[in-house]
């Protein structure tokens, strides 16, 4: 989970950049949403660990925004409100939220209350049992081996079949260079005969798509014998 993110939900910027601020120095990586529509987009495209949520906002409240949020994540949501009655925290909580924090809140209780959800979260959320044996993870580069989806740095990329099998094959055998001939043979089940170009040509747009600018390099080259993750 060290890839995920939380998120942010809040139109007050003020508040948006103290928690922030607050994750960062505890080492958690985030991102910010101003309102609820763009964050229900959010959850499609990042990998996200936790939400923290606001009640009172434009388009969409956050009660509201919490029931639709429940149908695309099981992350833990944490309510952050000025909203501090009983029945606003029941209200919350009934609404598919984990926790109610009001308004104004201490650093050290709101990161007690992170802590504490993202623990709860790892030891019973039954798809992070499952992720020593679904995903595989090396730097920011996050694969759901069921789903077929790649992250990188949190945001979904879209590949090829080719080039995910590819991407895979690379990190199931992390650290091991593995030659042209035996990443065709792996990958279009055929017998291998003169394809150096096709198995180069997925790499060189595997890695434009892994990083864009140029950045990074996720695959190395090892001239003469192969590639290797």
């Amino acid at each position: 989970m060290e890839n995920d993110y939380i998120l942010i939900i809040d139109d007050d910027s003020d508040i948006r950049n103290l928690i922030g601020i607050y994750l960062e120095n505890e080492g958690y990586k985030y991102i910010k949403c101003d309102n609820a529509v763009s964050a229900l987009e959010a959850v499609q495209t990042t990998k996200v660990a936790l939400i923290l949520l606001d009640v009172m906002m434009p388009q969409m409240d956050g009660i509201t925004a919490c029931m639709k949020l429940r149908e695309k994540t099981n992350a833990p949501i944490i309510f952050i409100s000025a909203k501090s009655e009983d029945t606003d925290i029941v209200n919350g909580l009934m609404s598919g939220g984990d926790d109610y924090v009001t308004k104004p809140f201490s650093p050290v209780q709101l990161m007690t209350r992170v802590k504490a959800q993202l623990r709860r979260y790892r030891q019973y959320s039954p798809s992070q049992q499952q992720s020593p044996k679904t995903t595989l993870e090396f730097e920011d580069l996050t694969v759901d081996t069921v789903s077929r989806q790649v992250w990188v740095n949190g945001v979904l990329t879209e590949l090829t079949v080719k080039e995910y099998e590819i991407l895979e094959l690379l990190l199931r055998n992390k650290g091991i260079v593995l030659s042209i001939k035996r990443i065709y043979e792996a990958v279009w089940h055929e017998e291998f005969y003169a394809a150096e170009n096709t198995v180069m040509m997925h790499i060189a747009n595997l890695r434009k798509k892994l990083s864009p600018d140029g950045s990074k390099t996720y695959i190395k080259t090892v001239w003469g014998r192969g590639y290797r993750i």
